[in-house]
């Protein structure tokens, strides 16, 4: 198992403490995982390593890092809509399931201090996995960033950062620091160990309701999920599991919407786009790092891009609220574009929508 540089095709161990390839390629995994059984799946453990059969981890390090993540619910919202209950998670996001594997590859190549940036979440799941295995860390995270999302990541006992200006200048002023420091970079969108854990998102799906559903919506920003999600399905698609590709629908913010402006002329390369404020913080990137292999992903598998009305984000945020569920505002923004797909494309039945972030974290 090696790393393969997306630029250049360099190949490096996986041990290797550099963030990306010396010509600015970022890393990919070289790994194929056996096909996907469900005989395979380690039903006694209560957490997303029960799918490590599927995944690159040789050692036993798992067991130290796991805060029993994962194993979120499918629920019926209505009999159109299902909902994966992804804030069901230690930290409240779906950040832990890639946190949870990056970190337990950290403990496993010995590293003993790391830094990230994150407008939130990401940095949260990763200070609470570092807190567990007693892996020093550093959190950067850009001003306007829910205090309360702040307060978790100290309450880790990581460092917080916070870098005046938008999402994209502080990881600019993270990157700064792992470059001038040699800090071991534990960022969910260089490390591709991250979308190890994200995909067994689509694995319980699988599990949990024998099928995968016809319409997955994923928001959109560094494609965190969305990465993970499509990893997920390839190894269906080649287990035989599945047949075809359900129809992907990725959710980015009308207030910045790299991809979406991209698709529109057909470009391979994610657009320019000055991001303005939104409440789907959590999506706001206006220069995605893995841009050109997300491109690739949307048009391999014509895979569609709505954008979330920023005027019917609290809408759909109290129409969620008012059946129970209590969820972040970007994870709002999801619900509002699946209304926003309806409206457009008519009536859309068998969709599965995450609910990525518990709303108390982003009452601000």
């Amino acid at each position: 198992m090696k790393y393969i540089c997306s630029k250049c095709g360099k190949s490096i161990s996986v041990t290797t403490r550099k963030a990306m390839c010396d010509c600015g390629g970022l890393w990919k995994l070289d790994y194929k995982p056996p096909k996907f059984d469900l005989s395979l799946i380690d039903r006694d453990t209560w957490s997303l390593f029960r799918y490590r059969a599927f995944m690159p981890i040789y050692d036993e390090y798992w067991r130290e890092v796991t805060l029993g993540e994962g194993m979120t619910p499918v629920i019926e919202f209505d009999e159109d809509v299902l909902l994966k209950m992804e804030y069901y998670m230690p930290t409240l996001s779906f950040k832990d399931r890639g946190a949870a594997v990056l970190m337990a590859h950290c403990k496993s190549i010995g590293v003993d201090s790391v830094v990230q940036d994150s407008s939130g979440n990401a940095g949260n799941s990763v200070a609470a996995y570092c807190a567990k295995t007693g892996i020093a860390c550093e959190i950067f995270v850009p001003e306007g960033t829910s205090q309360k999302k702040i307060h978790m990541i100290e309450s880790h006992k990581a460092r917080v950062n916070i870098v005046p200006g938008s999402r994209d200048h502080c990881a600019d002023v993270c990157r700064a620091k792992v470059e001038s420091e040699g800090m071991y970079y534990a960022n969910h969108v260089y490390n591709p160990f991250f979308y190890q854990g994200t995909k067994t998102y689509i694995y319980e799906v699988f599990e949990q309701l024998h099928r995968i559903p016809q319409n997955i919506f994923v928001p959109l920003g560094n494609g965190t999920l969305f990465i993970g999600i499509v990893k997920a399905l390839e190894e269906l698609m080649d287990s035989g599991i599945i047949e075809k590709f359900p129809n992907i629908i990725a959710v980015q913010s009308e207030c910045c919407d790299p991809f979406a402006k991209a698709v529109r002329i057909g470009s391979k390369h994610p657009a320019i786009v000055t991001p303005s404020p939104t409440m789907a913080e959590g999506i706001a990137i206006g220069v995605p790092m893995r841009g050109d292999e997300i491109l690739e992903y949307i048009y391999k598998y014509h895979i569609k891009i709505i954008t979330a009305p920023e005027n019917h984000i609290m809408e759909a945020r109290m129409a969620l609220a008012a059946k129970g569920i209590y969820c972040e505002h970007t994870t709002a923004a999801t619900y509002a574009a699946y209304m926003k797909y309806c409206e457009l494309n008519g009536k859309t039945t068998d969709c599965l929508l995450p609910m990525c972030g518990a709303g108390l974290k982003s009452d601000h």
